[in-house]
C-alpha cells in the first residue's frame, strides 16, 4: 500500500475490530455465567461478526500491497452490574466503532484514496445495522427493567441468532 498514513490507520482499525470481538466474547462469558444462554449466544454471534470485520480489513490491507501489523489487544471488561448495563456498554462501544469508521472515511477522502473510501462504505452501512440491532435489544431490556418472565422470552429469542457471513457484493 503506497499510502502509509492510511495503511497505519487501517491496521489500527483491524486491531480495534479484534478488540471488539474479544470484548463481545467476554460479554458472552458474563451472560453464560449468570444463566442467560441466549444473551450469551447473541454476544458470541457479535464476536463472530467482529472477527469477520477484522478479516475484511486484514484482506484489504494485503490486497492493496500493504503490511498487516497486529498489536497487543487490551484485556476487556469482564463484569457488568446487570444485563441492561452490559447491553448499554455494547451500544456505547458500537458508537465508538462508528466514530472510528467515520474518521477512516474522512482520512480516505483527505488522502484522495477512492478505493479505500469505497471499501469503507460497507462498514458505514454495517455500523447503522449494528447500532440498530443493539438498540432493539436495549429497548426490550428497558421495557422489561431486566426482570420477570419477559427476560426468559428475550433470552430464548436471542438464542436463535446465528452468524451468517455476508455474501460478496
Amino acid at each position: 500500500m503506497s499510502n502509509k498514513v492510511l495503511e497505519k490507520a487501517l491496521n489500527e482499525q483491524l486491531n480495534a475490530e479484534l478488540y471488539s470481538a474479544y470484548l463481545y466474547l467476554s460479554m458472552s462469558a458474563y451472560f453464560s455465567d449468570i444463566g442467560l444462554s441466549g444473551f450469551a449466544n447473541w454476544m458470541r454471534v457479535q464476536a463472530q461478526e467482529e472477527q469477520f470485520h477484522a478479516m475484511k480489513f486484514y484482506d484489504y490491507i494485503n490486497e492493496r500491497g500493504g503490511r498487516v501489523i497486529l498489536t497487543a489487544i487490551d484485556a476487556p471488561q469482564t463484569e457488568w452490574a446487570s444485563p441492561l448495563a452490559c447491553a448499554e456498554a455494547v451500544l456505547e462501544h458500537e458508537k465508538k466503532v462508528t466514530s472510528l469508521v467515520n474518521n477512516l472515511v474522512d482520512l480516505a477522502i483527505q488522502e484522495k484514496d477512492h478505493a479505500t473510501n469505497i471499501f469503507l462504505q460497507w462498514f458505514v452501512t454495517e455500523q447503522v445495522e449494528e447500532e440498530d440491532n443493539v438498540n432493539e435489544v436495549l429497548n426490550k431490556l428497558r421495557l422489561l427493567k431486566g426482570e420477570g418472565n419477559g427476560m426468559f422470552i428475550l433470552d430464548k429469542e436471542l438464542g436463535t441468532r446465528v452468524f451468517t457471513p455476508p455474501t460478496a457484493a
